[in-house]
């Protein structure tokens, strides 16, 4: 290995590094004379010697985020419902402000940056900026990418580690309160999602999983709902039924009686209906929910009629997932403990429902406390 003459202001440490069975030049161009080359030289020397070193490439942050989008699609370790929420985060979040930069050029300042850009135009076509628990979305899907990328040794460090993510005001999450649910079931009534609604909001589950229930899965008499499969719906794949998300997605929740009188009273109506029509008795495996003719609804569908329903039922704020987090509120606010909660909610893990529901424990109370106590404990532990 040897330093090569000095140019001006720019100068060139060129080395032989060796490679497994072979032995290949590496250049680098750099601003300097010879001292700051034979610097630079005695740098790289120690990174082979150490295995820091990684190979210079032009690879950019929109190629390599792609290509592993498209692997894990393709590896079936995520879903294509998940697929397609990323390629949305890819296409209008990152690779507006961060695709064209080099990966291994990127720091901890590009992210930093980027994170305030997503404030002020993270929108799609830059139409407005995005909130805190969406820029940690997309902030996390970035950093799985370039946490890999550190595993395959395209880069030394992950910079996503180290720009600390942005805070998420609790006004973000919407929710009901008080008497705002009572107020809310009122203004519910005669409404075509009314019993869906319902159901999500005493039981917390997700509208996936409420349109894919089936009526073999409701036990009345026993109080309790199956949850088995859910619906998605995707550009690729039209809508299908799919398994939960997570072992902990398959689960057995009770129910109060506000639910079994609503889906009792619902059943019923759906018979007479049935008659009417002269179609007889339901299969095995109807669904809860269906279309006219028994085919499972849109999901997208049903989202979007209840967007535009809310406004009208004095809730604008309120998206039907929100149902889904009020029963959580509501659940920590009784003092439930917080395994007891993610089991009920589905999550893998009681951390997820910390995370994502911590600023909704009063300080005040004991609750917190005792549900952090039965997390670490840990399941079966408490």
């Amino acid at each position: 290995m040897r330093v090569c003459r000095a140019v001006c202001v720019r100068a060139r440490a060129r080395s032989s590094i060796p490679y497994p069975g072979q032995r290949q030049i590496q250049y680098r161009a750099f601003k300097g004379g010879k001292r700051e080359a034979q610097t630079k030289l005695a740098e790289l020397i120690a990174a082979v010697s150490k295995g820091s070193y990684i190979s210079p490439h032009k690879l950019t942050v929109a190629e390599y985020v792609q290509a592993r989008a498209d692997y894990w699609l393709a590896s079936e370790s995520i879903t294509p419902r998940t697929a397609q929420r990323y390629q949305q985060m890819i296409n209008n979040q990152i690779v507006p402000q961060l695709g064209g930069k080099l990966l291994q050029k990127l720091s901890a300042l590009n992210i930093e940056a980027w994170h305030n850009e997503l404030r002020l135009r993270g929108k799609q076509r830059g139409q407005g900026g995005i909130a805190a628990r969406t820029i940690g979305s997309v902030h996390r899907v970035l950093s799985k990418a370039l946490e890999e990328a550190v595993k395959f040794d395209l880069i030394t460090r992950n910079p996503c580690k180290l720009q600390p993510l942005p805070k998420v005001p609790a006004s973000e999450m919407q929710i009901l309160v008080g008497d705002e649910v009572n107020t809310l079931i009122a203004a519910l009534e005669g409404h075509p999602m009314k019993v869906c609604a319902i159901t999500s909001l005493f039981t917390g589950m997700r509208l996936g999983e409420v349109l894919a229930l089936r009526w073999s899965k409701v036990s009345l008499e026993g109080k309790a709902i199956h949850v088995r499969e859910a619906l998605e719906e995707t550009k690729a794949h039209g809508i299908r039924f799919k398994g939960p998300k997570s072992a902990a997605g398959r689960r057995d929740i009770t129910l109060p009686d506000i639910v079994i009188e609503t889906l009792d009273k619902h059943r019923r109506e759906q018979l007479e209906l049935r008659v009417r029509l002269g179609l007889g008795k339901p299969p095995d495996d109807a669904l809860v929910f269906p279309r006219l003719d028994g085919s499972p609804q849109s999901p997208s569908e049903a989202s979007r009629l209840w967007c535009r329903s809310a406004p009208r039922l004095g809730f604008p704020h309120i998206t039907f997932h929100a149902l889904r987090h009020t029963h959580a509120s509501q659940l920590i606010d009784a003092g439930v403990d917080v395994v007891t909660i993610a089991r009920r909610l589905g999550h893998a893990n009681p951390t997820t429902t910390l995370s994502t529901y911590a600023h909704l424990f009063r300080e005040t109370d004991g609750a917190a406390a005792d549900a952090i106590n039965a997390a670490l404990m840990g399941p079966g532990k408490a």
